[in-house]
């Protein structure tokens, strides 16, 4: 009879140990599967025990799932390292003494269509910057914090109080910036901070004259087909009659003859919604022999 060889677990792990350092692999993680290998050793030692020479059992899996979880691991710092990597670009917005210059990682400004533009158009010899006149300092910095954040603030009021999510914008201020910071995605193509922007709006209680100053700066700043915006701004104002009326009539007046377009979009969703009423009504009534007009007495 043949005498069951039995292996040491001891010998085993230092095997398996040096195998693991015979790798030619430059990672770390070929190490550590080797050292996770080693437990499996006893089952090993176990099975050869009872079955000699069976070598059938491979632990091959469990390597497997290792390897394919490192790539992703690896992958995400890579595009962190790529970030800082990024060469760094000046961009001035506005001009003359009212110019600031801002700066900001060129992989970000890329993402952006219009920004990518100006950044193919760099040469070797010449400094990386973007030159933006016309552009809101203000909101250009929420797209850049967008960029790194993905979020972005505002001008808070001085003196916050602990009822900072339903405080009115009195100057209509908040609400004007938002609009600043949707327009800027617009022509940025960034839709992701254009629907953060336009989530944005509609967290701001605003004053009446306030509202008016964000439907001008809207109309004036906006494609004729933008819906997005341009829609509940019109339908909140065909809404409030007795304000235009009462309230704010005179800064109404000029709107309505600066940019006709709003008091259209306006004056349109009041008549539908007067149509629509009265064909609701002339439905519900019971039909009937009509009543003749009485003519008036000469």
């Amino acid at each position: 009879m043949d005498t069951p060889q039995v292996q040491i677990p001891g010998t085993e792990k230092s095997d398996a140990q040096n195998n693991a350092l015979n790798v030619s692999s430059p990672s770390n993680e070929v190490e550590m599967t080797g050292a996770q290998d080693a437990p499996n050793a006893t089952t090993t030692d176990h099975i050869e025990e009872t079955q000699a020479g069976d070598n059938s059992m491979i632990d091959a899996p469990a390597e497997t799932d290792n390897e394919a979880s490192v790539p992703a691991k690896k992958n995400v710092g890579f595009k962190f390292l790529d970030l800082l990597a990024s060469p760094i670009v000046e961009i001035v917005i506005g001009e003359g003494d009212d110019a600031t210059t801002l700066t900001a990682h060129q992989t970000l400004l890329i993402e952006s269509p219009f920004l990518s533009e100006f950044v193919d158009e760099f040469e070797t010899s010449t400094p990386r910057r973007i030159s933006l006149p016309g552009e809101n300092v203000e909101a250009f910095g929420c797209f850049l914090q967008f960029q790194y954040t993905h979020d972005y603030t505002v001008t808070e009021p001085e003196n916050p109080t602990s009822q900072d999510l339903s405080q009115t914008d009195t100057t209509g201020e908040q609400l004007l910036s938002h609009a600043r910071v949707y327009t800027l995605a617009e022509k940025l193509g960034v839709p992701a901070l254009k629907r953060l922007a336009h989530k944005k709006i509609h967290q701001v209680n605003g004053t009446p004259s306030g509202e008016l100053a964000y439907a001008r700066y809207v109309y004036t700043n906006t494609p004729e087909d933008d819906i997005i915006i341009r829609k509940p701004v019109a339908s909140y104002w065909a809404s409030q009659s007795h304000v235009l009326r009462h309230g704010i009539e005179e800064e109404w007046k000029k709107i309505c003859v600066d940019i006709p377009e709003f008091s259209y979009d306006v004056l349109t969703i009041v008549l539908n919604k007067r149509e629509k009423t009265n064909q609701n009504e002339a439905e519900s009534t019971p039909r009937g022999r009509g009543t003749k007009r009485l003519r008036s007495e000469k």
